[in-house]
């Protein structure tokens, strides 16, 4: 179905659908089925003044369906824009005498003005939440110290250390940008905050560069910019020099990608050499390497992303230095349209076992560092292991997925709603066709059973229940043996991949939900079955869809 012009309204009018044909279709495809349709819905076919306004109305539709894609500037409209970019009143956006190819440019031009309409209200706001737990008094536990205390024998966990950061974009112009950010943290009863404005300009699809200015009890003062550019498809350089305190000190990284990819990266205390082999999306291997005053070490990570619907990722890595040695694993999930959960469990030495719960909510971030223990407890690595993953599985089952399920099942019924009166009309529609097609389909069935060719028994349309766990739920399904019947030309019904609830004689049964066309004919003389998912082209004869006399 072609695009509407605003995102999110409803448009069942597909004309292709209608006439049965491909997007593609030639001039000669499209007059093929319009005479044929024609024929089908002739007013003065019918006596019955009933039948006669029913049909006018089908003949109007597919009247004005094949005068759309008929015309090359109609035809491009209503690909980009849908049918309410063909109607005459408000249409300012594109002169109709341009030719198609100016019409999808012109197109592109507004979608382009469009976002930066958009951009100007959008004040991309980023948040992060951090909150340190201690929880070592679980693992590694003096117990001596409390024997005399009363309440002792529970032990103590606190919070020790939290961290709060905001950001917000106020864009000036289409290329030159404000933003403002502020952060607030403590640490054991000691905290201070800072404030940072920072001004972005874009000069080109290839670069950018970025001051900033802050201020804070911890830093002081500070002044710094940045520079990026693209230098080639496959390198990027970028240079910054913050400075705290009156003081400058530069830095600059070099990456180029993908497979192998290497950046470079140069900071006032150390050298920081990183080298990335990037394989197929799928996988992501990384190896930095850092020299320099106080602190020097080489790491190698690993992550892999499944290829599922929750966008499930599982990483690794292993980084060893002048501070000790450090192993982390973890994962990470989708559990629903606009939240990822991940974990993360970090063992080394002298570090001990950590355990790193984050939720990224939209733009917002929450990360909740649990400090288990000083030591390498084995204990304390199996329960960190262990303990997310039961209570993530028990959670999904109990909240996740019943919340999920039953925030789709609210959208589908508001978009039923605000259908409604849409697919009211386009049953009416379908059932009038049906009756006009009595006469035509007995002519058709009789030429057909005289040369034993291709007879549609049964044809049902919509949400069919196979899944045994879906037994609750009702089938939602139309009878189409009629209109399918209708469609058979010289022993051949050729579907193409268009929505099938826009073809003559069907409607929508169940809007929002997944649907199929399921078939039971006979060709010569054998029974045939198939069931082909809305969305793909159907062609009938089939061998593959002979039922077997056993069966």
């Amino acid at each position: 179905m072609a695009p509407a012009l605003e995102d999110g309204e409803f448009d069942n009018d597909d004309y292709y659908s209608l006439l049965n044909v491909r997007r593609e279709a030639s001039q000669e495809e499209l007059k093929g089925s319009y005479r044929r349709l024609c024929m089908l819905y002739h007013p003065d076919k019918h006596r019955d003044p009933e039948l006669k306004r029913q049909a006018e109305q089908l003949f109007n539709l597919v009247h004005q369906a094949y005068e759309v894609l008929s015309d090359p500037q109609s035809r491009a409209i209503y690909d980009i824009y849908g049918k309410r970019g063909l109607d005459v009143e408000g249409w300012e956006v594109v002169e109709r005498k341009r030719s198609p190819v100016e019409i999808r440019e012109e197109f592109e031009r507004l979608q382009r003005e469009r976002e930066e309409r958009r951009l100007q209200q959008r004040t991309n706001p980023k948040g992060m939440i951090s909150v340190g737990v201690d929880a070592t008094d679980l693992f590694d536990r003096y117990e001596e110290d409390y024997e005399d205390v009363p309440g002792g024998g529970f032990p103590h966990v606190e919070i020790n250390k939290m961290h709060i950061s905001q950001s917000i974009e106020a864009p000036l112009t289409t290329s030159d940008t404000a933003v403002l950010s502020g952060s607030l943290s403590t640490h054991n009863g000691n905290g201070g905050g800072n404030i940072n404005v920072a001004l972005r300009r874009v000069t080109s699809a290839k670069g950018w560069g970025e001051v900033e200015f802050g201020a804070g009890d911890t830093h002081g003062p500070l002044l710094g910019m940045k520079i990026f550019r693209n230098l080639t498809a496959r390198c990027v350089d970028s240079i910054s020099r913050p400075g705290a305190c009156g003081l400058v000190a530069p830095r600059c990284w070099l990456a180029t990608s993908p497979w192998p990819c290497r950046s470079t990266h140069i900071r006032r205390d150390c050298c920081l050499l990183r080298i990335y082999s990037l394989f197929p999306v799928l996988t992501v291997f990384v190896g930095p390497l850092q020299l320099g005053i106080p602190h020097s070490f080489m790491m190698m990570s690993y992550q892999y992303k499944f290829q599922d619907d929750d966008q499930t990722k599982v990483k690794g890595s292993i980084k060893a230095g002048f501070f000790g040695t450090v192993v982390e694993y973890g994962a990470e999930r989708k559990i629903s349209r606009h939240s990822v959960l991940g974990a993360t469990v970090s063992v080394g030495v002298p570090q001990g076992v950590s355990l790193k719960i984050k939720l990224n909510r939209a733009s917002q971030t929450y990360f909740f560092p649990i400090h288990l223990t000083d030591q390498l407890l084995p204990s304390a690595v199996f329960y960190a292991t262990v303990g997310p993953l039961v209570f993530y599985l028990a959670i999904q089952r109990l909240v996740i997925r019943p919340y999920v399920r039953a925030q789709k099942e609210q959208d589908l019924e508001k978009h039923r709603e605000s259908s409604a009166s849409d697919i009211a009309r386009k049953r009416q529609e379908a059932e009038s066709a049906v009756l006009l097609m009595q006469e035509s389909v007995r002519r058709i069935i009789e030429t057909e059973e005289s040369k034993m060719g291709l007879i549609i028994l049964n044809a049902w349309y919509g949400k069919f229940v196979t899944d045994n766990s879906q037994k609750h739920e009702r089938a939602k399904v139309i009878d189409v043996t009629v209109p399918l019947q209708c469609l058979v030309k010289d022993s051949k019904l050729i579907l193409t991949e268009a929505t099938k609830s826009g073809l003559p004689g069907f409607y929508d049964p169940c809007v929002g939900e997944e649907k199929s066309l399921k078939l039971l004919y006979q060709f010569r003389g054998v029974m045939h079955q198939v069931l082909s998912p809305e969305g793909e082209a159907l062609r009938i004869p089939k061998q593959s869809h002979r039922i077997d006399a056993d069966t």
